[in-house]
């Protein structure tokens, strides 16, 4: 994996930490990836913000949060992941190996997420930047980064078994209409927009719920 990284080996252990599951440090007794996650969530959302930055200079911040939305969200990073065979790879307690845990969204996604930030700390920030750009942002779907609907659906699709529901409601003189959309996962509402049209809102609407079911993730 640090070849992919265009690192040469040199002090591993927070690499091979980033690929622990909380289920194998509890019967080991050892550290989980948990912490490099979280240091991963940041260090993934800055390096994307400024990718997105430097690629849309035309963008408003909603129209690069919505973008964001689709790049970070788990759905995003576990495709990613298993393509480059992650859940081989991730140490598993027993219990949580029979279950088939490593092929999770949820643990594909945190494991890549721990790797980047493994790489940050060890090599520095051009190196997980370098691996963030060739092995997730050179791999994208272009729809994930215009059309955030898609990437909910994706994501409902795999972890709900089912799709979002939109409903809209629309306010104000012809002439300056604006749209509320509210969408809903399984009769729960997960996120809601506004907008100048009934796609506008539905848009601002999937990527405030991805947000928000990525995070329960």
């Amino acid at each position: 994996m640090l070849k992919r990284a265009g690192v040469r080996s040199g002090a591993i252990d927070l690499v091979e930490e980033a690929f622990v599951h909380e289920s194998a440090a509890k019967e080991s007794g050892g550290t989980s990836n948990e912490r490099l996650e979280f240091a991963g969530d940041a260090i993934l959302g800055f390096i994307v913000s400024r990718w997105l930055y430097e690629r849309y200079p035309e963008d408003r911040e909603g129209q690069l949060t919505r973008r964001k939305a689709g790049i970070v969200n788990d759905a995003a990073l576990a495709r990613s992941a298993r393509r480059l065979g992650f859940g081989e790879i991730i140490h598993l307690g027993a219990g949580a190996r029979a279950a088939g845990v490593a092929e999770r969204v949820s643990v594909l996604g945190a494991a890549f997420e721990a790797f980047i930030a493994a790489l940050c700390l060890r090599f520095g920030l051009d190196a997980a930047q370098r691996f963030v750009e060739g092995e997730h942002l050179d791999h994208l779907d272009p729809a994930v980064l215009e059309d955030p609907k898609t990437v909910l659906q994706e994501f409902t699709q795999l972890h709900y078994a089912c799709m979002p529901r939109y409903r809209e409601e629309a306010a104000g003189p012809a002439h300056a209409r604006r749209f509320t959309s509210v969408v809903t996962v399984k009769g729960e509402v997960v996120g809601s927009g506004n907008g100048p049209s009934k796609k506008a809102a539905q848009q601002e609407a999937a990527a405030a719920a991805l947000r928000a079911v990525s995070a329960r993730s």
